[in-house]
């Protein structure tokens, strides 16, 4: 899996500063003025539209920086664990009047932390695939430059991970029946700011998960991850 990964991280990579050249295949290339323009146009009615299409799509890559706090100090894994995040995204307009979209898409995301008991210190490697349902707003700044603010939640599944307990040098499967175990399933809020120029894209996301984590009934668990992510529009 991760070997796949790490190919189409040097894909996206390689494929960056072509896209961004060819930026007159964008969805919001305006021919009139030569450049992107997010705003789209303003009819004489006053409603907003798009000049080409209301549906973009995106690559996504970069850096997760997480957590696993707990009510159970033996648990807690504050300290921050790094990962990867990887995936498509997708917008819809949802309204006329303004530029606001639904995005959507599909990510995998390596989250996790570290935690220290007593002289013991481990390691939560959680891997999930995620789906993000975010409302984006886009704010023209300049030509070609635009600020988009989005706010939603996200819900995701564990595929993988290992939690490493290094007193015992062991290692367990994250989301099986194990002493560490935690449920596959988690929920929560997704909130960021993303700033685009012509087709070139970056944001900072922050994950503040709602879902209980912990396997153990007695036991609460909850991810948080801060991300940084770099891309292209189409």
């Amino acid at each position: 899996m991760k070997r796949l990964i790490i190919w189409a991280l040097v894909a996206m990579v390689t494929a960056l500063p072509a896209q961004a050249q060819n930026y007159k295949r964008s969805r919001y290339y305006n021919p009139a003025s030569g450049r992107l323009d997010y705003r789209g146009g303003r009819p004489a009615n006053g409603y907003w539209r798009p000049y080409s299409a209301d549906i973009y799509t995106g690559m996504r890559i970069g850096a997760a920086f997480s957590t696993v706090t707990s009510d159970d100090k033996y648990l807690n894994g504050s300290g921050v664990k790094s990962g990867l995040n990887v995936g498509l995204a997708t917008g819809f307009a949802v309204g006329w009047h303004a530029p606001l979209y639904f995005e959507t898409g599909l990510y995998y995301t390596e989250k996790g932390g570290k935690g220290k008991a007593g002289d013991t210190k481990f390691t939560y490697n959680l891997d999930y695939l995620e789906v993000p349902l975010v409302l984006k707003y886009m704010v023209d700044i300049d030509r070609g430059l635009s600020l988009q603010p989005f706010l939603g939640g996200y819900l995701a599944c564990g595929v993988g991970g290992k939690v490493k307990d290094f007193g015992q040098r062991e290692a367990y499967s994250s989301f099986s029946n194990s002493p560490y175990s935690f449920r596959r399933f988690d929920g929560g809020v997704k909130m960021g700011c993303g700033l685009q120029y012509d087709m070139l894209y970056l944001d900072l996301t922050y994950d503040l998960g709602l879902s209980n984590v912990s396997d153990d009934d007695f036991d609460d668990c909850r991810n948080s991850a801060l991300m940084l992510n770099v891309g292209i529009n189409f």
